[in-house]
């Protein structure tokens, strides 16, 4: 591991003693301004972060705060609403899936947008 790995992780498990809500988790650590993308500025170094073992440790991080509860309740982030247009049928599939998972469709869809893409699975605009 290097120092910029040693110091994400460092920064990170301080936060997560504090118990901060995941979306205070998700901000500091992997938002924009977070420590991830200052420590990795650039698309190519992000990319080789997020493939590593220290990444996916910050994952389950983030989920295990997502467990606790709803942010709703006691965020002070404003939250933004998107639309996504999608086919019926898998708009179909998302609905069974959070049933599946004895949860809703937007703690389901969040999961998804929390997670990496690989970025020859996303098709460019033309």
């Amino acid at each position: 591991m290097n120092t910029k790995e040693q110091e994400v992780l460092r920064v990170a498990d301080e936060l997560f003693q504090q118990g901060p809500d995941w979306v205070t988790f998700f901000r500091e650590i992997l938002g924009l301004e977070g420590v991830v993308r200052r420590a990795f500025p650039s698309p190519e170094l992000l990319c080789r972060f997020e493939q590593t073992p220290e990444y996916s440790d910050l994952q389950q991080r983030l989920a295990k705060l997502r467990a606790r509860g709803d942010f709703f309740a006691n965020s002070r982030e404003p939250t933004r609403v998107i639309t996504v247009r999608l086919p019926k049928s898998l708009h179909e599939s998302l609905r069974a899936e959070a049933h599946e998972r004895h949860t809703s469709m937007n703690k389901l869809c969040i999961s998804k947008l929390l997670q990496m893409v690989d970025g020859e699975l996303v098709p460019a605009d033309a």
